[in-house]
């Protein structure tokens, strides 16, 4: 289950309709609560449900995975929130936020995954906290944590109709650590590191955009960055040009989306009719995956949102947060090519005259 980042295959061998249900179950009764109420706090409970449906609950670990997804989201969620009024916690935590990312990814996919599911949270809980929906930092955990838990009993329910055990055996924790380290040796070190720093200071001076610039919606910057953040320590510039135009041409699709519908009945119908296809040809390579998730919980987190007249700053967010994002590629890049540099220059002071 835990694999290396690169994959050879982009799509499941199959699609996942139990899963899809499940995910499309869970996110359905919050929205619908949220549209027929008004009170946008029922989206945490849909983002809760979605980030916990990520997990399929009829593999080994897919009933353990959904409640860490549901734990950890939910703290990173408060955190995010918490952070958002203050500029040096917001440098600070994003800035660990972004570390982490950078470490689980050493672990593997499943790991990097996970990281992923933390880091989102943790960008829309820093965003949402502009709006005034939401009282306090508890509340959008305890909202986030029973769409979670909503999301793990119909997974339950799920595996008793399969006709499996509501807790499978999980395996030795021993085992399981072996397996990391043997994902996380395959990276060399002093490339990672350089890595990782970048993705701390970039994560970071996000976070304080967001701050110092006091607008709704910051997410639409810094969930830029996260997704444009993808393990390359080759540092190969047209791999993070792609990525970097990818995730422009969402955001763009996006808004063309919320603006052409300016109705948050036909953008919840919209939402839940993606959420059951992603969920169900969810994408296999990791990176793709980011795309695929990020772009469908952005649409999640806007299903209800009434300013879409404001187009140009979410654009100009997410151009901001690519930007960002392309420093990494670019350090790392000019990082290898000094390192060619001073090989070669080696390799030729050694040569007898």
């Amino acid at each position: 289950m835990l694999r290396f980042l690169p994959s050879r295959h982009q799509w499941t061998a199959a699609p996942t309709w139990g899963a899809a249900i499940v995910a499309t179950l869970g996110c359905a009764l919050p929205l619908l609560l949220g549209l027929f109420s008004g009170h946008s706090g029922f989206l945490w409970a849909s983002i809760g449900a979605f980030l916990a449906a990520q997990a399929d609950p009829l593999h080994r670990f897919g009933m353990l995975r959904m409640l860490l997804l549901t734990l950890l989201g939910a703290c990173s969620a408060g955190l995010g929130f918490w952070s958002a009024p203050g500029p040096l916690e917001s440098l600070l935590v994003f800035a660990a936020g972004g570390l982490l990312l950078a470490w689980l990814q050493r672990f593997g996919r499943e790991a990097g995954k996970l990281g992923l599911g933390m880091l989102v949270c943790l960008c829309l809980g820093q965003g949402q906290q502009y709006l005034g929906s939401m009282p306090n930092p508890y509340a959008v955990a305890t909202l986030f944590t029973l769409g979670g838990l909503w999301a793990t009993l119909l997974a339950f329910t799920l595996r008793g109709l399969h006709g499996l055990r509501l807790w499978p055996y999980m395996p030795r924790l021993p085992n399981v650590l072996k397996v990391l380290r043997q994902h996380a040796a395959r990276l060399p070190h002093p490339q990672w590191r350089l890595y990782a720093l970048g993705c701390s200071l970039v994560c970071g001076l996000a976070g304080l955009i967001v701050n110092l610039a006091g607008q709704p919606r910051g997410y639409w910057l810094t969930l830029a960055v996260v997704t444009s953040l993808q393990i390359d320590l080759k540092g190969r510039l047209p791999r993070a040009f792609k990525i970097a135009l990818s995730v422009l041409l969402a955001a763009g699709l996006l808004v063309l989306l919320g603006e052409s519908l300016q109705n948050p009945a036909q953008m919840v119908a919209l939402v839940l009719a993606l959420t059951l296809l992603g969920r169900a040809f969810q994408v296999g390579r990791y990176s793709l995956y980011v795309l695929q998730m990020t772009f469908c919980i952005l649409l999640l987190a806007e299903s209800l949102a009434q300013d879409w007249q404001l187009d140009r700053e979410r654009l100009l967010g997410s151009l901001i947060g690519v930007s960002l994002a392309l420093l990494v590629a670019l350090t790392l890049n000019v990082r290898r090519r000094l390192q060619v540099w001073r090989s070669a220059r080696s390799g030729t002071d050694g040569l007898p005259r």
